[in-house]
């Protein structure tokens, strides 16, 4: 059951132990941000709008996906609807560590959210699991990968070359192995298999057969849902 973690809280301590734990993948991040850098520049971006996209926004998929829209005539619905697709998962997340970010005070709480991604937020609810209090992974993991991509950026527009083309190296699979791995060291349960298999299922089907993006939020409606049918089961602190 989801209910609020009592105690939960964010200092400064725990923030400097999220930004030392996420740095090791934080250098990989400098990769992405470079190759963004270099096609933002090809698209006709100058280097100071670069740098406030990725400052900004600090959404990698969705910068990529913009600049592939971008041009003298910018379709805004497509853009728009574009980068909701890719970013709808973060409704899930957030909902996901609502009950653990329940008892801080409001403005931690919605500022904790303005520094998520996917691999602190994953990070984070590994720590949640755990039975941790401190929200810091959350923000301090969430600062080391901003600061990587704003650097990585820069590099990109200040060399104005570097590696378009990361999935020659495998680097593209990076974030999803990490993924995967917090994935697989959560909470071992065989029905969690449903919800994984469904959204996996889904996210293939409308890849080959929707519109582009469009895989991200089907995959995550599909696992929501087959995850609501799997019943819950009492975790060892309530049969203890």
């Amino acid at each position: 059951m989801n209910t609020p973690t009592p105690g939960a809280r964010l200092d400064l301590a725990g923030v400097l132990v999220g930004i030392r734990r996420m740095a090791p993948l934080s250098l990989f991040v400098v990769i992405f941000g470079l190759a963004f850098g270099v096609a933002a520049l090809s698209r006709g971006l100058s280097g100071l709008e670069a740098m406030l996209m990725s400052a900004l926004v600090f959404a990698g998929a969705s910068q990529f996906a913009a600049l592939e829209l971008w041009g003298p005539e910018i379709p805004l619905l497509p853009l728009i609807a574009t980068t909701f697709a890719i970013n709808a998962r973060h409704l899930l997340m957030g909902a996901a560590i609502q009950p653990w970010l329940a008892h801080l005070p409001p403005v931690q709480r919605y500022t904790s959210l303005v520094v998520m991604s996917d691999s602190n937020w994953a990070m984070a609810v590994a720590d949640r699991q755990r039975g941790e209090s401190n929200v810091g992974m959350l923000v301090g993991g969430g600062i080391a990968l901003w600061l990587t991509w704003l650097a990585g950026t820069l590099l990109g527009v200040i060399f104005g070359s570097g590696i378009a083309e990361p999935e020659r190296f495998g680097l593209d699979v990076i974030m999803g192995c990490f993924l995967f791995a917090m994935l697989l060291g959560g909470r071992r349960d065989l029905s969690m298999l449903v919800p994984w298999g469904a959204a996996a299922l889904a996210a293939l089907a409308a890849m080959a057969w929707l519109p582009p993006h469009s895989h991200v939020i089907v995959g995550a409606l599909a696992g929501g849902l087959a995850g609501l049918m799997v019943p819950s089961r009492p975790t060892q602190e309530a049969t203890a």
